[in-house]
């Protein structure tokens, strides 16, 4: 089934600030009817491993000709469908369409078959969006060097404090290590997990279209 793609440019986009990229793009999304009012049909996926050092295909930061890039992390939203629809991935920092089909996304940009040395095996949180929504906070402080100026120029919005008061908490989702992974994917043993536990779960590379797809079962 074919699958509409909308303008990036929908979307407010800072360079180098995923996380509140996604953080809007959530928000958005709800807003504008094309996810459910709540977010429940959206994940944000958290993408690093322990080395921050992941690398990604068919980004636009690229500056070569496959697209791949080598992120300290990354942050995308999965979008889960009904029926025969595949999930939808949203990543606004992507050449391939807008939002991408999840097998082609996985196919293409984590690129799961390709041989990686272990110190650049990705591992991805996957965080319910309602969950993210009211606990994540960032107030940017990783993007300013130890002289308090800016590495790279912030988004024009307020940083996004957490509903509970909470003023910086992105370290508990980016830090991510082989320990923190689920070996057993199964929604049965996870789906508790996964929509009460703010921090979400971890798997690997290899589980994620996988993982997703059981989601998708859900709905």
């Amino acid at each position: 089934m074919a699958t509409s793609t909308m303008d990036v440019l929908h979307f407010q986009h800072t360079p180098f600030y995923c996380e509140e990229n996604v953080y809007l793009l959530c928000k958005k999304l709800c807003s504008d009817g094309i996810a459910k009012a709540e977010g429940s049909d959206l994940f944000v996926v958290f993408i690093s491993n322990e080395k921050k050092q992941i690398p990604l295909w068919n980004q636009k930061a690229s500056k070569r000709a496959d697209g791949v890039i080598l992120w300290d992390y990354h942050v995308i939203c999965i979008q889960i469908k009904q029926g025969n629809v595949p999930p939808l991935v949203w990543d606004l920092d992507s050449t391939l369409p807008f939002p991408s089909p999840l097998p082609l996304y996985v196919s293409e940009t984590i690129r799961p078959s390709f041989q990686l040395f272990s110190d650049y095996n990705r591992l991805f949180r996957v965080v319910h969006a309602p969950l993210f929504l009211r606990s994540f906070a960032s107030d940017r402080r990783h993007m300013k060097d130890s002289g308090g100026k800016w590495i790279e120029e912030p988004p024009p919005h307020e940083p996004i404090v957490a509903e509970d008061g909470t003023v910086h908490n992105l370290n508990e989702y980016i830090n991510i290590s082989v320990a923190d992974a689920i070996t057993d994917v199964t929604i049965s043993s996870v789906k508790d997990v996964i929509f009460t536990q703010k921090n979400g779960v971890v798997i690997k590379d290899n589980q994620l279209e996988e993982f997703i797809c059981q989601l998708s079962s859900l709905e």
